[in-house]
């Protein structure tokens, strides 16, 4: 499976913005799809991820700024992010089957700056 992100870019804080994920084939529902971040000099960090028949996951850091979608048929998941601070900048990686065994896209910069 190939995911393809994008979305990222220069984005001013206190504003939002939308990152996209398609996959190369269909993944079902009920595995789980998310959205993973780096910082330099930092672990990967969960932002959301979503399956079928359970609620999103959101990490602490976004949890009230974030909102995880997914649309199965277009085999995509999206990530809304609102109220954006300098500390959101970072690479944003789509995953798709967790982050242990799961397929990774080759992530998305997001800068948060002024």
């Amino acid at each position: 499976v190939q995911l393809q992100a994008s979305g990222g870019g220069l984005v001013q804080p206190g504003g939002s913005l939308r990152l996209s994920c398609v996959a190369s084939e269909s993944i079902h529902s009920s595995i789980r799809m998310g959205w993973y971040r780096q910082a330099p000099g930092t672990q990967r960090e969960l932002v959301a991820s979503i399956r079928s028949g359970r609620d999103p996951d959101y990490g602490a850091s976004v949890e009230d700024r974030a909102t995880i979608s997914r649309d199965n048929a277009k085999k995509s998941v999206y990530l809304h992010l609102r109220n954006l601070r300098p500390e959101d900048t970072a690479i944003y990686y789509c995953n798709a089957g967790g982050p242990r065994n799961g397929f990774w896209g080759q992530g998305t910069l997001v800068t948060v700056s002024s």
